[in-house]
């Protein structure tokens, strides 16, 4: 069903493509707006709902006003619901702050700029990115910790804006630029990106400028889950020719995983997941072998892996973010040299556990996060892959709704039912679930 869903996604999106946003960014380079607040809808978090998927987000107008120092407002286009939204909605995230504008997948056109301001103007497309990426002069003179590892290619963690982000305001004044246009409170961002608002306020260090002609209808899935399923494979794990690897968790970042380590050259992939019905679109995508731990009553899959690859494999992923599964895939490595990479996010409070023995003897354990792409130097190499034919978006896309109607897309995330569903925000969406 997915399949037949991503092949009608696909012709539909072929035909908007002729349409795209060039008349609407020559617009917003002229903007009567700036410097003004802007009413426009959102989909605001009131408070954490365990059953995330049952209408927890409600469409009101919100007031975003106009950006500070550093500061860039953006119209969001396009925006993509991702698990993390999920996750901090239901009330699983340390970090979740409530009121708040959940999304931070998305992507879309400058609207203004504040004082500043000078890698993006008026008009530009843009990928907000949740993973900053700081400017040289900063890394020079060590503006904060990590400068030291990231001039150097060791992280892409920047720190710079990080403690703002995490307390879901703006670096300029500590406050946050949205407010609900019914009560007037103060409505908290989300990740410094917030998409599921028509306008939102980015830190410059948070927007990556792309190229005029990319389809902002596809490429917004570049902010988040894509980016880091194929960076896992490419920049964390450096998976090589004739590697054997298992994939735990067939949603869009396993897929992504799977796609990527089919393009490094690997000779084994192995799908692991609890739904047989995942197995046809894994093998889509690039599986060799699909295992389903159900199948082998309580011997642990780490054994059965070991027992299928000979000695175990040469790399893992977790797209989880169970920490049970975590386990799994480190000890279904190989001894002496197999490494494991953590990509799932567990929820607050939850550790991972393993045997010392497992680490002497060889396996590494390791995460990543954005795949290890640097942000804003990055994403638009990863778009002119796209809209090369290299890198492949638009099998992910199953379903599109409006803004109005975004509680659906938590519906069918819930439900199993689709990969990315992309919400178009202006209520445009041609074929809505």
């Amino acid at each position: 069903m997915l399949a037949v869903q991503r092949a009608a996604r696909v012709a539909t999106l072929g035909l908007r493509r002729a349409n795209v946003a060039p008349a609407l960014g020559r617009a917003l380079s002229q903007s009567a707006t700036a410097g003004k607040p802007i009413e426009c809808d959102a989909a605001i978090a009131w408070e954490p709902k365990k059953e995330y998927w049952k209408d927890a987000l409600t469409i009101e107008k919100v007031i975003v006003d106009p950006p500070g120092p550093g500061e860039v407002r953006v119209k969001i286009t396009h925006a993509a619901l991702c698990h993390t939204d999920a996750f901090t909605l239901e009330g699983s995230d340390p970090e979740g702050l409530f009121p708040a504008v959940l999304g931070h997948e998305a992507a879309g056109i400058v609207e203004s700029v504040g004082e500043g301001v000078t890698t993006v103007k008026p008009g530009d497309k843009v990928i907000p990115c949740y993973q900053a990426e700081c400017f040289e002069h900063d890394q020079h003179s060590d503006h904060c910790p990590r400068c030291r590892g990231y001039r150097v290619g060791k992280t892409n963690l920047c720190g710079k804006i990080r403690p703002y982000t995490g307390a879901g305001v703006m670096k300029s004044d500590g406050k946050p630029r949205f407010r609900s246009a019914r009560t007037g409170e103060a409505l908290y961002h989300y990740m410094g990106v917030s998409a599921f608002s028509q306008y939102t306020v980015l830190h410059e260090e948070s927007c990556a400028k792309i190229r005029d002609d990319a389809p902002l209808e596809t490429m917004n899935l570049l902010g988040c889950g894509l980016a880091t399923g194929w960076g896992a494979v490419q920049n964390t794990a450096k998976v090589e020719p004739e590697s054997i690897c298992a994939i735990f968790g067939m949603g869009t970042v396993g897929l992504a995983v799977i796609e990527a380590c089919k393009r490094a050259g690997a000779k084994q992939i192995i799908g692991v997941d609890l739904d047989d019905n995942k197995k046809s679109l894994a093998e889509e995508f690039g599986v060799t072998d699909f295992v389903n731990p159900t199948k082998f009553g309580d011997r642990p899959i780490q054994e059965v892996l070991v027992e299928m690859t000979g000695g175990g494999v040469d790399y893992s992923f977790d797209c989880t973010g169970n920490v049970k599964v975590m386990r799994s895939a480190l000890e279904a490595c190989h001894i002496g040299w197999g490494k494991s990479v953590v990509i799932g996010v567990a929820g607050a409070g939850q550790e991972i556990s393993t045997r010392p023995f497992q680490l002497v003897t060889g396996r590494v354990w390791m995460g990543t996060a954005f795949g290890g792409f640097k942000s804003r130097s990055e994403v638009p190499k990863l778009v002119d892959q796209c809209m090369a034919g290299e890198l492949k978006v638009d099998p992910y896309i199953t379903h599109q709704v409006n803004l109005s109607n975004i509680n659906r897309a938590f519906e069918l995330m819930h439900n199993g039912e689709s990969l990315r569903t992309v919400i178009y925000m202006d209520n445009d969406a041609t074929n809505s679930a």
